[in-house]
């Protein structure tokens, strides 16, 4: 008779103090960073409503200076930067909805990004619906700077800057070379010029406030 030997039962192996203390700090990091990342994403829904009503007023103050354009192509380029209010609106309605939820505020936040995008070839499109031949450099230059001034202050954020500018001091440019405007090629450069200055400006802005974290605009995942 053969006797038959059972294996002694194993005793589970509780895991070492060092390695529980790793996972729970590994644990409240990505808790931590998670909570930075709502709060500056909920900081970008809140700033996004003073853009929606910041383009329709420097739309307007640019109509009552180019007295000498076809109403019809102003009212174009109007409807253009209504388009964008509206889109704006309805992207911050819809994400307040759910203020504090992070995965709302991402979706606004990619949103908002070709939002934006759209809103600079919109505002670009002006220098040839909005501003008439003949534009001397100072009218040109702040048709072109005023509003990303307006987006890089408000929203705070370079990348929804870049987003913006981009498109617009392009089609600035170009609109002064075709229009054209007083001193085209002068003027196309100043625009560019100064848009550099105005991007370059705002990246030093976020360098001196040491600001690590993912930026808040998550463009295009």
């Amino acid at each position: 008779m053969v006797a038959v030997i059972q294996p002694l039962p194993q005793t589970p192996v509780s895991p070492r103090p060092a390695e529980g203390r790793s996972s729970a700090l590994a644990q409240l990091k990505l808790l931590h960073a998670e909570a930075e990342e709502t709060a500056r994403l909920a900081n970008l829904l809140g700033r996004s409503l003073y853009v929606g009503l910041a383009l329709p007023v420097l739309g307007v103050l640019t109509i009552g200076l180019a007295d000498e354009v076809s109403p019809v192509s102003q009212l174009v380029w109007c409807g253009f930067v209504a388009a964008v209010s509206i889109a704006l609106l309805i992207a911050y309605r819809h994400a307040m909805r759910q203020p504090f939820e992070r995965a709302a505020l991402k979706n606004f936040a990619r949103d908002l990004s070709a939002i934006l995008l759209f809103a600079g070839f919109a505002w670009g499109a002006g220098a040839f619906l909005a501003l008439p031949p003949g534009t001397n450099a100072v009218a040109a230059i702040l048709f072109a700077a005023a509003p990303a001034i307006a987006v890089s202050t408000l929203l705070q954020q370079r990348e929804a800057l870049f987003l913006f500018l981009a498109p617009a001091a392009a089609l600035a440019a170009a609109g002064s070379l075709l229009k054209p405007f007083a001193n085209g090629t002068l003027e196309a450069g100043l625009i560019l010029a100064v848009s550099a200055v105005i991007a370059g400006a705002a990246v030093l802005r976020e360098h001196w406030a040491s600001n690590s974290g993912k930026p808040a605009m998550l463009s295009f995942p």
